[in-house]
């Protein structure tokens, strides 16, 4: 769209559904659109699709809008744009918007197909599935609709279809499958044709978790495949997976998504034998509301270093998630070996000791291994890339016998392809690299789900996406992303409302139960994932249908923990009491609970860091957890309550809310005292009762006085663990200690985010001391979640936040806190409005601002002097004294 019809009609069309090369929805999809720019609200709209349908509506809704006509049908190619009605009159059309209908579940006439194999334990090729078939002319119109249990590729006359990876992506298989849909017109021929789909282990069947455990999703992979042909004299074909398909083996000898591939070009195909047919059990095929995972960019090796044992260490100078691509294989019978880390010793070699997992202080290690490797057939032009398999790693040691040029190898990095929708930078290059390191921790861990690593679990633990969908909405579009995952949330739920650590949860336990999970389950913090993931893509995004469509789940889980509060009481008030007193009803604090988990180890006298999980895990396991848990479940029912308003239940609003309040006085009474103090007296607990609202009016002050005094006495140190970092420093602002907020901030002695930095950190690490000061890397240097600490830069350092009550950023606040360290910050932010701008500087003695309001939304600028102005759509420029706070 030029310049002058942006500036004139609505923009940005967009369907609530993804797709590969164009986006492909069910039958009924949702319709949202930009307003033109300078226009302050929209009270109409009119649709029109290509084929002459139109229909208008008087409302001033143009995000998520209904499907207006009849379902459509399979297949089916739609174009459709918009015109709307404001104070300014009828805009001018919008450009022609497009999306296409899948294969509906019901219109699948194709089998499921298998490999002819034996599903034995252990490492597995991967399969090819096969056939020919005839085209009696040439084809105007070719769509491949495939899916599969296990990751696939699929082959039309060997040009592989679209340009996803890992497909079909990591569901709960038992109940959620999706499908992709390509165009393959231009590798269809008249005549023969071959149509291949190679097939390995992927989420469906290979190993999960940090002890490696085989999925028990099935002991079959399979494949589902339609090919729709549409020749140009009007006529059309089918050709669907089922008998007369073959299988064999190929090159690829060995494929594990996390433990790495294997290929030999020298391997001789095994024998073409007939598929099984029907031999799965699978889900309704559905259409994912998420883009696809795909190979986003490539980084160039930037130094090889051969060591003494003559193997060569690559570093690609950023950790990140993907594989890498190597050519120049050497002679026929060359092995290369590729490993991968994130770390390298003080000798340069790779070291992965610290992503070994061990269960218990007695057990053996289970080692960390993401190792592909390759046999050349000496083909001069022969690349390898091993697509069935991903890793987290900034550093591959390759052992070979011919040399290796740093030319021959790339880093691909492969996630999930979120539309960026921030940007930030400031006079403090150190805070933008922090910003960076952030935005690659999240990147490597939104590999179709959100991982907590991209190495040792890899594995969607509700808590950490619980901790950073704030920040995750911030930085992009995370609306189809998250719902996807949340999907995944609800099909593992456990019958008794109990949220899974973990989903897509491949253990399955609410139907293979284990007593030591079962006991770990249904943590809080943990679990009230299925409440505030929701909630944040309701507010960012005004979709008020992930709202209703994880209402029961929301509902469910809640009761579990009202029903835990109700009738477990932890031994320490038994102690107290034989009989509970009355508040003690709403507290939380039975069960299982990870609690705040990673704070900051203390050292003992000899240096060593303490771990009390191994050092007394009877007591850890055995302590009082009930602040947390309670808390939680405060923000939780209160969240609820909001969520019932917004879905028209008014009787359950009046309800939760009431018990809300409940449970607030219940965590007052037990936890906090008149003073202010909470019982704990740890930063985490004066964070979390301060951001969550716990705390009375009269006591605000002297709780976060308390929070900065502990701060403090740690030398200015935060002290916070998991679940309350994020909040630390916008809470710190917030009641009025900005200075020290950007004192923590900056502090570069462990535990901070900068120390990270000066010790090499390119993502943000699991643990403050991820990396000791001997260079000893500790655990995972890429959990994003401590990276949350980058939404303080676009909330107070840039000053950007959604106003109180709005939804979808249609009002917002610019108001910056600054300190005397900066000099100047810029940011944008692509809300669901449109483009928000804010830049700020000082010029002299003065502060001089600047915003860009989209249309549709209004502003409420707060210079720090306290002066406020408050403005529409448009820019909005000022000079201000400035009133800066001390750092």
């Amino acid at each position: 769209m030029d310049g002058k019809a942006a500036m004139t009609a609505p923009y940005d069309l967009r369907i609530d559904s993804g797709g590969d090369e164009f986006p492909v929805s069910g039958a009924n999809p949702r319709l949202s659109w930009k307003l033109p720019a300078g226009w302050v609200a929209q009270e109409a709209y009119e649709l029109e699709t290509s084929d002459g349908a139109r229909i208008a509506a008087t409302t001033s809704r143009h995000l998520y809008v209904e499907w207006p006509w009849a379902p459509l049908e399979s297949g089916q190619a739609v174009r459709w744009r918009v015109r709307v009605t404001g104070l300014g009159g009828t805009s001018a059309w919008s450009e022609w918007a497009a999306f296409e209908v899948g294969l509906l579940d019901a219109d699948w006439s194709s089998r499921w197909i298998s490999p002819a194999e034996d599903p034995q334990a252990g490492p597995r090729p991967a399969s090819t599935l096969a056939t020919t078939f005839r085209a009696r002319g040439p084809v105007s119109h070719a769509r491949l609709y495939a899916t599969a249990l296990g990751v696939y590729e699929a082959f039309v006359n060997g040009i592989r279809a679209g340009t996803a990876e890992l497909s079909p992506g990591s569901t709960s298989y038992a109940s959620t499958l999706y499908a992709q849909a390509a165009d393959v017109t231009g590798a269809v021929n008249a005549g023969e044709n071959r149509l291949e789909v190679v097939l390995s282990d992927g989420w469906f069947r290979g190993l999960t978790g940090a002890f490696r455990e085989p999925a028990t999703w099935g002991v079959r992979t399979a494949a589902r495949v339609e090919l729709h042909l549409r020749y140009t004299d009007g006529g059309t074909e089918v050709v669907r997976s089922g008998p007369g398909w073959t299988s064999s083996t190929g090159t690829i000898v060995r494929a594990d998504l996390m433990d790495g591939q294997t290929t030999d070009f020298t391997a001789v195909p095994s024998s073409a034998v007939p598929v099984l047919v029907d031999a799965v059990t699978a889900p309704p095929i559905d259409w994912s509301p998420a883009p696809p995972v795909r190979r986003i960019a490539q980084r160039p090796a930037e130094t090889v270093r051969r060591l003494d044992n003559g193997a060569y260490v690559v570093d690609f100078g950023q950790n990140a998630s993907g594989w890498i691509t190597l050519s120049d294989l050497g002679p026929a019978g060359t092995r290369t070996v590729i490993d991968h880390g994130e770390h390298v010793d003080a000798s340069g070699d790779l070291t992965t000791a610290h992503l070994d997992a061990q269960r218990g202080p007695d057990e053996p290690p289970t080692a960390f291994v993401q190792r592909d490797d390759v046999v050349s057939d000496g083909a001069p032009d022969r690349v390898f890339e091993p697509r069935h398999t991903v890793h987290g790693f900034r550093y591959a040691r390759v052992t070979r016998d011919v040399p290796l040029r740093a030319a021959d190898v790339t880093m691909q990095i492969v996630h999930t392809d979120l539309r960026r929708t921030a940007t930030f930078t400031c006079s403090d290059d150190d805070l933008n690299r922090l910003h960076e390191a952030a935005e690659w921790s999240f990147r490597g861990n939104a590999v179709d789900v959100p991982t907590d690593c991209p190495t040792r679990e890899r594995s969607a633990w509700t808590g950490d996406y619980q901790v950073f969908v704030p920040t995750a909405a911030r930085l992009y579009d995370v609306a189809g992303f998250s719902r996807k995952w949340l999907r995944s949330v609800r099909d593992d739920q456990f019958d008794d409302g109990r949220i899974c650590n973990i989903s897509p949860d491949a253990k399955q336990l609410k139907v293979n139960h284990e007593p030591l999970s079962d006991l770990l389950t249904g943590s809080a913090g943990w679990g009230d994932a299925i409440v505030h993931v929701p909630w944040v893509i309701y507010e960012t995004y005004g979709d008020r249908q992930v709202l209703a469509e994880n209402w029961d789940a929301m509902v469910r889980w809640v009761e579990f923990a009202l029903n835990s509060a109700r009738t477990a009481r932890h031994s320490s008030r038994v102690q107290r009491s034989a009989e509970p007193q009355e508040h003690e009803a709403f507290l939380w604090d039975g069960g299982f609970h990870w609690g705040e988990w990673l704070e900051p180890r203390t050292r003992a006298a000899d240096g060593t860091l303490a771990a009390p999980v191994w050092e007394d895990p009877a007591g850890w396991f055995g302590a009082d957890k009930g602040e947390v848990a309670t808390a939680y479940l405060y923000r939780s029912t209160r969240t609820l309550a909001a969520v019932a308003a917004l879905l028209d239940r008014p009787e359950d609003s009046a309800r939760y809310g009431a018990v809300a309040e409940r449970v607030r006085d219940a965590w007052r009474r037990e936890f906090l005292d008149a003073d202010g103090r909470t019982t704990g007296d740890t930063q985490a607990g004066y964070v979390r009762a301060l951001a969550f609202g716990l705390v009375p009016d009269q006591l605000r002050d002297r709780v976060a006085q308390h929070l900065v005094d502990l701060v403090r006495a740690a030398g200015m140190h935060l002290g916070t663990g998991f679940l309350s970092t994020a909040d630390l420093l916008p809470v710190l602002a917030d009641t009025g200690h900005a200075d020290v907020a950007y004192a923590v901030l900056r502090q570069r002695t462990s535990p901070s985010w900068l120390g990270m930095l000066d010790r090499g950190a390119t993502t943000i690490w699991e643990d403050w001391d991820g990396v000791d000061e001997h260079g000893t890397a500790t655990a995972s240097l890429n959990h994003y979640s401590k990276g949350a600490v980058v939404s303080f830069l676009h909330t107070h350092t840039l000053g950007l936040r959604q106003a109180p009550g709005s939804v979808a950023w249609e009002s917002f606040v610019v108001a910056p806190v600054p300190d005397a360290a900066l000099r100047w910050a810029r940011g944008t932010f692509d809300s669901p409005q449109g483009r928000i701008s804010v830049a700020w500087q000082l010029d002299g003695e003065d502060f001089v601002l600047d915003v860009e309001v989209p249309a549709g939304s209004t502003a409420t600028v707060v210079f720090p002097d306290g002066h406020t102005v408050r403005t529409g759509p448009g820019r909005f420029a000022e000079r201000r004294p400035a009133l800066l706070r001390q750092s």
